[in-house]
């Protein structure tokens, strides 16, 4: 039985290993950085991973996007059931 797996190498997730500084500090993997412009002054927002222990870093100006985009998403969807309601 041959099987085609989609899987992404663990060099498309991974990017190296850093060690916490007695201040808690880390420093992101420079390749890190540039693949997602991570920039010098750029506040990252901290969370838990919602099904595995680790922390999920993200850029704030990307979350910011992210909740406009679900924002319209919930405008538009709101907009549709109204309609749906009157019967259009």
């Amino acid at each position: 039985m041959n099987q085609t797996h989609d899987h992404a190498s663990l060099g498309e997730f991974f990017y190296g290993a850093v060690t916490v500084g007695e201040r808690g500090q880390v420093v992101i993997p420079s390749d890190a950085r540039k693949r997602f412009g991570v920039e010098p002054g750029d506040k990252l927002l901290v969370f838990r991973h919602p099904h595995a222990p680790g922390l999920v870093l993200a850029r704030v100006d990307d979350v910011q996007a992210l909740l406009a985009q679900l924002q319209q998403m919930a405008d538009t969807l709101s907009h549709i059931t109204e309609d749906h309601d009157e019967g259009r």
